[in-house]
């Protein structure tokens, strides 16, 4: 608890795993919903509309969600840094 009340560890991270999740399991169903949703039904166009889709946000997500814990790894590796020099 001290390290939570303190900064010393951070909760960020975590979420953004939770985030991540989220985010991929929302995509397949973006996916999915545009290849079998429409006026035309199940066409060719949609669902490679629909594997693009899927394919860019599962890609997208995974960057997005890297670039952030990276600047939370950028900040482990300074404190300890901080910690080595006192």
């Amino acid at each position: 608890m001290r390290n939570f009340f303190f900064f010393e560890k951070m909760l960020t991270p975590s979420i953004i795993t939770f985030v991540y999740w989220l985010l991929l399991v929302s995509t397949v169903i973006l996916g999915l919903s545009t290849m079998f949703s429409g006026y035309q039904g199940f066409t060719a166009g949609t669902f490679f509309m629909g594997l693009l889709y899927i394919a860019g946000g599962i890609v997208g997500a995974r960057i997005w969600c890297e670039l952030l814990i990276v600047i939370f790894k950028i900040n482990e590796a300074l404190q300890d840094l901080r910690q080595k020099k006192t």
